[in-house]
């Protein structure tokens, strides 16, 4: 057991990951493996919520506002009669992996008690990206979803999701709807399922759910090619759940609490972090904010009034976090009254962000906070290494946790300076396939069984491997320029989106088989809007984008950005002799971005060739186009 815990660090046991055995194979390859073995989990995440319910019956399991008011919280004997009630209807109308459950729906009380019901009847459901039927115009990933799990019930929140459901699913697929009703198509309220009396049929189906009965349909992001449906089974996320406890073994000295905003559909929020409550009995508040500059509000809110014993965000969300904290002592107060750890996903966290929280938190509290961060996908559900020191830094991804072994594979030949090293896993937590795609799933494996990631990593210290691992990007995003040299683009995106805070979103690389690199730069608008009316510009509010953009703010912003990047380069790999800034956002339709807001390098560079082309080819053609003042 390690307990790490410096003066100025907030007391938080951590365990699992510290250690590792290395294996150097005959191969090339090296195998890292925790030194602490995986305890014992139970075959399905519904036994956690009968445990709770038979130990702390009127404990509440989960909360969420009403209309933005006071708080309705169910507890876990309630959640669990709600539970039965839902599987037994369930049951009822012969669903199965082959017709399973789809959830249309921002995260709500209702769309946990249907997901919690469906895992109890052994029926899957798919869980989907609001986005796809809200934003989307075509509903292009919508139908791809539907047409990969053919669905036999589709559960929505409201008649918001009319429009998707009448261009998505034929008539004989029965629709559910939380609120409201559907003109032309008959639907069935949620409370009627919910009124179903738990019968003999449904303790049955009940019974004949194991560790490998399949709980979810999880769909990747797609941020390099259409949405996969990854198979989630009961042992995968029970596996992962004991294993992020035998890590973070604070979770088990008192039910944690979450105020947690983290979508269902994607794996951070949906099995990590709702994981994380009912497999140790705590507490999650619905959090209906979101890290937007409209969503930051209502998480501000929360926070102010909930304190969490742990707090996960994204980076975005920690860094205008951290900002509201400089001038906000309540929050502050209340947000590090009894938090025993950060963790961030999604991105990297900026150095700049981290430095401030530690420093908040020792001016507040008098003791620093520590800040987690690993490696894991939807694939693995999610977790597979984790950095638990206090000694962490942004782009660390630490050791394995308990129970995954990691295989670190050398992408080129020894003596190449450029090749990557591949990081791939092998535990009970990883998939068995993706949803009817034989090949898909055949390419993800190698011949020992462990799972491709595509990302790379390397060694904090080669000489001491124990120190852990860092995150280098991706293997398949980077590429040569005409000359033959090598750009890594994982690390420079980085350090570009870093150098250009608060107005750059993401950035993507150009440049294959050129002379020099470029960037198309994707910018954040309000954070642009904020920075010319700070500089004297009130009309910043409601100019079209592309008139802001030439505002002499923030052209000067990005002719500085292109300036200092050419200034700090040190060869054409990492200097980049030409910006664009767009007007137009990546879009959700064309796959430039996913629901989680990820770039897809590869989709916008199909798409915007000839917007590449005039960059590199005159100035005259583009007037976006910023050249560094050399």
């Amino acid at each position: 057991m390690h307990v790490d815990t410096p003066a100025r660090y907030r007391h938080a046991e951590v365990g699992g990951c510290v250690d590792a055995t290395i294996e150097a194979r005959a191969d090339g390859t090296t195998v890292l493996r925790s030194t602490e073995a995986l305890g014992w989990f139970p075959d399905r995440l519904t036994d956690c919520l009968e445990q709770w319910a038979a130990e702390a019956p009127s404990r509440i399991f989960v909360a969420r506002r009403v209309h933005g008011g006071d708080w309705r919280r169910i507890s876990y004997a309630t959640m669990l009669a709600r539970v039965r009630a839902i599987g037994q209807a369930l049951t009822d109308r012969g669903l199965s992996a082959e017709r399973p459950v789809m959830i249309l729906s921002d995260n709500d009380i209702e769309y946990l008690t249907l997901a919690l019901g469906a895992m109890w009847a052994g029926v899957p459901y798919v869980p989907v990206s609001p986005a796809y039927s809200l934003v989307s115009q075509d509903h292009g990933k919508l139908r791809h979803i539907a047409a990969t799990v053919t669905p036999g019930l589709v559960f929505a929140a409201s008649a918001a999701y009319g429009r998707a459901i009448e261009a998505v699913f034929a008539p004989d697929v029965e629709v559910v709807l939380g609120a409201g009703t559907l003109e032309g198509r008959e639907v069935t309220p949620f409370d009627d399922l919910l009124a179903t009396a738990p019968q003999a049929s449904g303790e049955a189906a009940h019974a004949a759910v194991g560790a490998d009965t399949i709980a979810k349909f999880l769909f990747t992001s797609g941020s390099t090619k259409l949405p996969k449906a990854v198979i989630n089974t009961n042992r995968m996320i029970c596996a992962n759940q004991q294993m992020i406890r035998q890590c973070l073994r604070f979770l088990a000295e008192e039910p944690p609490v979450l105020v947690d905003w983290l979508p269902w559909n994607h794996t951070f929020g949906g099995n990590h972090n709702v994981g994380i409550v009912l497999y140790n009995g705590g507490t999650l508040y619905i959090d209906d904010g979101k890290p937007t500059p409209k969503g930051m509000a209502e998480t501000l809110r929360n926070l102010r009034e909930i304190s969490p014993t742990v707090y996960f965000n994204v980076p975005k969300g920690f860094e205008e976090i951290a900002t509201a904290m400089e001038t906000d002592e309540q929050l502050r107060r209340t947000l590090f009254a009894r938090v025993r750890a950060f963790m961030f996903a999604g991105a990297g966290l900026s150095q700049a962000v981290w430095d401030r929280l530690e420093t908040l938190a020792e001016a507040t509290v008098g003791e620093r906070i520590r800040i987690i961060t690993g490696l894991g996908m939807t694939e693995t559900a999610p977790s597979c290494t984790f950095a638990v020191g206090t000694d962490v830094r942004s782009g660390w991804i630490g050791l394995p946790v308990p129970g995954v072994e990691v295989k670190l594979v050398r992408d080129g030949a020894a003596d190449d300076p450029h090749a990557k090293t591949e990081i791939r896993f092998r535990g009970p937590n990883v998939m068995p396939a993706y949803w009817r795609a034989p090949q898909q799933t055949s390419d993800a494996f190698d011949a020992d069984g462990f799972y491709r990631t595509g990302d790379a990593v390397r060694f904090i210290d080669p000489a001491h491997p124990n120190r852990g691992l860092v995150f280098d990007g991706r293997t398949a995003e980077d590429f040569k320029l005409s000359t033959g040299t090598f750009v890594s683009v994982g690390p420079l995106r980085a350090r570009v989106t870093l150098a250009g805070a608060p107005c750059v979103q993401d950035v993507v690389v150009t440049g294959l088989n050129r002379d020099e690199i470029g960037l198309l730069v994707f910018p954040r608008i309000d954070e642009c809007r904020r920075l010319a009316a700070e500089l004297g510009e009130p009309a910043a509010a409601t100019l079209p984008v592309p008139e802001l953009l030439h505002l002499p703010a923030v052209r000067g912003f990005f002719q500085q950005l292109a300036d200092r990047l050419w200034r700090e380069g040190t060869g054409s790999a990492n200097r980049p002799a030409r910006l664009h800034v767009l007007a137009e956002p990546p879009s959700i339709d064309k796959g430039e971005v996913t629901d989680k807001g990820s770039i897809n390098q590869r989709a916008v560079l199909q798409h915007r060739d000839a917007l590449v082309e005039a960059m590199y080819e005159g100035r005259e053609s583009d007037p976006f186009l910023i050249l560094p003042r050399r």
